[in-house]
């Protein structure tokens, strides 16, 4: 696909999602794009709802968002902890306001609605964030990715095969 000039990052937090962050992370990977971890802290380690570690490549106040082509931001419980940082919160926006893909699944939701980036927007996530979305000012479908410009939403774990497809055709057009 040559994606090998691309660098996306994925986001990270106490009580992520492990499939949602291992599966884009390799995939990401295989396709030659340089991944960057980041977390609140540069090397800080962050135990998924498992107890899985993943450590961050870089803090979220070192980081520019015209350095990358994307950002994934994966589910479970972390992304509740990740807007309580308004430096996370910060870059979300402000690569979705680049043009950039912003890709988030589950309750990844959370943290697009946080940025105030789904105000008109098309997108899914887990069913019991649906009023969050909705309150957010999106529209909600229950569909295993949606792709609404540069914006791309997944439900759950099932859905990454469709999710991580869609990512990589975004990056591809970029």
């Amino acid at each position: 696909m040559g994606l090998t000039n691309k660098k996306v990052i994925i986001l990270v937090e106490t009580l992520y999602n492990e499939l949602e962050f291992w599966y884009p992370y390799y995939r990401l990977r295989e396709e030659g794009v340089e991944v960057c971890v980041v977390g609140p802290e540069a090397g800080g380690e962050y135990r998924s709802k498992d107890g899985i570690v993943a450590r961050a490549d870089r803090g979220m106040n070192d980081i520019r968002a015209a350095e990358f082509a994307g950002i994934i931001i994966p589910g479970g419980y972390a992304p509740d902890h990740m807007r309580r940082h308004p430096a996370m919160v910060k870059l979300v926006r402000d690569l979705h306001a680049a043009g950039k893909v912003v890709a988030a699944i589950c309750h990844a939701g959370w943290m697009l609605a946080s940025a105030d980036i789904i105000k008109g927007k098309t997108v899914t996530g887990f069913f019991s964030i649906k009023d969050d979305l909705v309150h957010a000012g999106a529209t909600y479908v229950d569909q295993e990715v949606v792709a609404d410009g540069n914006l791309v939403t997944s439900r759950k774990p099932d859905d990454l095969p469709a999710f991580m497809k869609t990512i990589l055709q975004k990056l591809a057009e970029a």
